[in-house]
């Protein structure tokens, strides 16, 4: 059997960890703790190290599903982690304060890989009453001259997380 390996990656409460356990075969593994910082008080439970899950697409294929932490102070599991991977989707905190520095942090420090293989954006928590405005991710990206595939998503909803490992895996098919 086969083994692609992707990564989840994005800010603190963008939805890694429950995007993994939405779509995983198996119980996910993870780090979390209780979170002791002032920035992260919104969470009870952040991870520190990794989550790991796992899907099967085919008889012959299975995907390994890993999470990266959220905050920045832990950015040593990064590169730990990318190394691999043959995807990245990077999930943005819609309601955060400012999810464009969000996206601005993970893209310029995986910058060199996503410039080398399949990347994809899930922005998440839309429907929290802040104004749903789609197309600022998008000028970013063309002002960092990325053209990458933006999904609005619901990391508790299978189809929604479904759709964006298919973008992806369709990506490293066709490069």
């Amino acid at each position: 059997m086969s083994e692609i390996k992707l990564v989840f990656t994005g800010s603190l409460g963008a939805g890694k960890t429950t995007a993994i356990s939405t779509i995983s075969e198996i119980p996910v593994i993870n780090t979390d703790v209780a979170t002791t910082d002032k920035a992260a008080q919104r969470k009870e439970m952040t991870t520190v190290a990794l989550d790991y899950g796992e899907l099967s697409l085919d008889e012959t294929q299975k995907l390994k599903l890993y999470g990266t932490p959220g905050q920045e102070r832990f950015e040593y599991m990064w590169p730990i982690l990318i190394k691999g991977a043959l995807g990245l989707i990077i999930l943005v905190d819609h309601a955060s304060a400012d999810p464009l520095s969000d996206l601005a942090l993970f893209v310029r420090y995986f910058k060199p890989y996503i410039e080398e293989t399949a990347t994809v954006i899930g922005v998440t928590r839309t429907d929290l009453g802040v104004e749903h405005n789609m197309q600022a991710y998008h000028d970013y990206l063309q002002k960092q001259d990325l053209q990458l595939p933006v999904f609005t998503i619901d990391a508790r909803n299978r189809e929604h997380v479904i759709i964006m490992i298919q973008a992806l895996t369709a990506m490293v098919e066709f490069a």
